[in-house]
């Protein structure tokens, strides 16, 4: 006879979600028991890690993953991972155990309004009605979670679910008895308001792109629907220079959205509001491509562009869409815009801009800057390496030296909470182990999932930890400064010593406090076997927020 767990783990083995993140609880014990062989489960030390694995790897691996957290405490814990994972879009299937049916009634110990905890960030939270609806509704969080936009789906099981009868054909773990639907996820965006859209970009004198993590996004999409995917920025690209529009990165960055080395690439937008008007202020037409217009941070008000330009927002995202503050919105999948609008678009005649300049080559010194590190860093790089990045205060420097070419090349976390790239980082090793995965993350950020170097050394995941030390927040420093305050208390980590916390957990390391030991420490850690943590001192100078206020 057929039970539900039976169902259940049928359905997992015929999505691709056979690797669970998770750290296992009594109301989980029903689904773990004597998991067939077939299944890895990926222990975490904190839920919010198990979370954060999960995120590297759907997101590297192009499919939703599956997180198991412990009913109540342990779907809480992992809630500052969600909102970073519903922020992202990253597509996860997040279960609970909860407690027994038979006394819920009663609010014994470990019972937890799990649904209601989830919903503010997850596309939906159920409870199943009965114990034979659990392998459909799981089916339901699977499509839920791919369809644009994708996003972190809840389900809450009650632990005696998993061992009710099915009411099946079949008996045992290998016998599927759920007929598994299969969704398109990709929507093509209305082609009269494509040809409206294409209309504006031919009048334009001076049109510019803005690119975001929707580009990344549908070409992950493609590459799950089957379709040839040779580059996933060609469209892009091709749409660029047939406009001859310069074209920048949205600010936040959660993927990489264009390849930087193009002569078109112009760099990242600011974030605050004044400073993104002045920079697209000289052209006539704004075309943004999978991102909001704009994500700002910190509140310097102005325009969103000046009087008379022009703003075309393509994006996967109703709310993005319902969102936009000027200008029209196109729904739909952007790569299929993209080479809808490349179709409709003669090529200009205007001349091709100016390239941005490069970033000057930084001087060693000792102190280490900042800029000496990211310059380091990218010289012994493979071209073809992932980047995960929460250098935070860094972040404006590492983006002018490490520079990538490919939509999987970069993750980090568009809600901007820390936490995200240490197990992501993981995740994403796991998912593509023949990738070179670097975690680049500050002294403060790394401490928010420590825990993440437990399961690298434990499942030996080679992942290279560039640990930029300025021994305290200055991210929090800058805004400090910028608004004028002079003292605020917490804001320096004096004492950390970053080599011998990775070492109790099993990863081995170093601490680099010179120029001449930065280039053998990286390369010690890129050919590692298993993880390796660099701690590199840095100045601690504290950058500006923002260079023009």
């Amino acid at each position: 006879m057929a039970t539900v767990r039976d169902a259940t783990l049928g359905l997992l083995r015929e999505l691709g979600m056979t690797t669970i993140f998770g750290n296992p609880g009594s109301t989980e014990l029903p689904l773990l028991r004597d998991l067939p062989e077939d299944f890895r489960y990926v222990l975490a030390l904190h839920e919010s890690s198990a979370l954060g694995m999960a995120e590297g790897y759907a997101r590297l691996g192009g499919n939703a993953a599956l997180v198991n957290l412990h009913t109540a405490p342990g779907l809480g814990n992992a809630m500052g991972a969600m909102v970073t994972a519903f922020h992202n879009r990253t597509p996860l299937v997040v279960t609970a155990g909860q407690q027994h049916r038979g006394h819920i009634s009663l609010e014994p110990m470990l019972k937890g309004e799990l649904v209601e905890l989830a919903k503010p960030y997850v596309k939906r939270s159920h409870e199943p009605y009965s114990a034979e609806d659990v392998p459909r509704e799981l089916l339901r969080a699977y499509h839920t979670a791919m369809t644009a936009p994708q996003g972190p789906v809840f389900l809450s099981i009650p632990m005696d679910d998993l061992d009710a009868d099915y009411g099946g054909s079949g008996e045992g773990s290998g016998n599927r008895t759920l007929p598994v639907t299969r969704v398109s996820y990709r929507t093509a965006p209305d082609p009269v308001a494509l040809e409206e859209a294409a209309a504006v970009l031919m009048r334009a004198e001076r049109p510019a792109i803005v690119a975001g993590p929707g580009v990344a996004r549908s070409f992950a999409a493609a590459r799950v629907a089957g379709e040839r995917v040779e580059d996933g920025f060609e469209g892009v690209v091709a749409l660029a220079e047939r406009l001859k529009a310069p074209v920048w990165q949205e600010g936040v960055v959660a993927l990489a959205a264009f390849p930087q080395r193009h002569p078109l690439f112009m760099g990242y937008l600011p974030l605050a509001q004044k400073l993104v008007a002045k920079t697209l202020a000289p052209f006539d037409c704004v075309l943004v491509l999978g991102c909001r217009v704009f994500p700002y941070y910190p509140y310097l008000p102005g325009p969103v562009v000046r009087e008379g330009t022009e703003v075309i927002l393509f994006t996967d995202d109703p709310q993005e869409a319902a969102g936009i503050p000027v200008g029209r919105a196109v729904l739909g999948d952007v790569g299929l815009a993209v080479s809808s609008l490349s179709q409709m678009l003669p090529e200009a005649p205007r001349a091709m801009p100016e390239p941005a300049q490069k970033a000057e080559k930084p001087e060693a010194s000792e102190p280490m800057s900042v800029a000496y590190v990211m310059d380091t860093l990218a010289g012994v790089l493979p071209q073809e390496s992932v980047v995960a990045d929460e250098s935070t205060s860094s972040k404006a420097t590492l983006r002018k030296y490490v520079l990538k070419e490919s939509p999987e090349s970069v993750i980090t976390s568009e809600a901007g909470g820390l936490g995200f790239c240490m197990p992501a980082s993981v995740g994403a090793k796991l998912a593509r182990p023949e990738k070179t995965v670097v975690c680049v993350i500050g002294d403060g950020s790394s401490l928010y999932s420590v825990q993440s170097l437990w399961t690298a050394a434990t499942y030996g995941v080679a992942v290279a930890f560039v640990v930029v030390n300025n021994r305290g927040y200055s991210i929090l420093k800058s805004f400090r400064d910028l608004l004028g305050i002079e003292s605020v208390p917490g804001l320096d980590l004096p004492g950390l010593d970053l080599v011998g916390i990775a070492s109790g957990f099993g990863v081995p390391g170093e601490r680099v406090e010179s120029p001449e030991g930065l280039v053998p420490a990286l390369e010690r850690a890129l050919s590692a076997e298993g993880p390796y943590l660099v701690d590199a001192l840095v100045s601690r100078e504290v950058p500006p927020l923002v260079k023009d206020g």
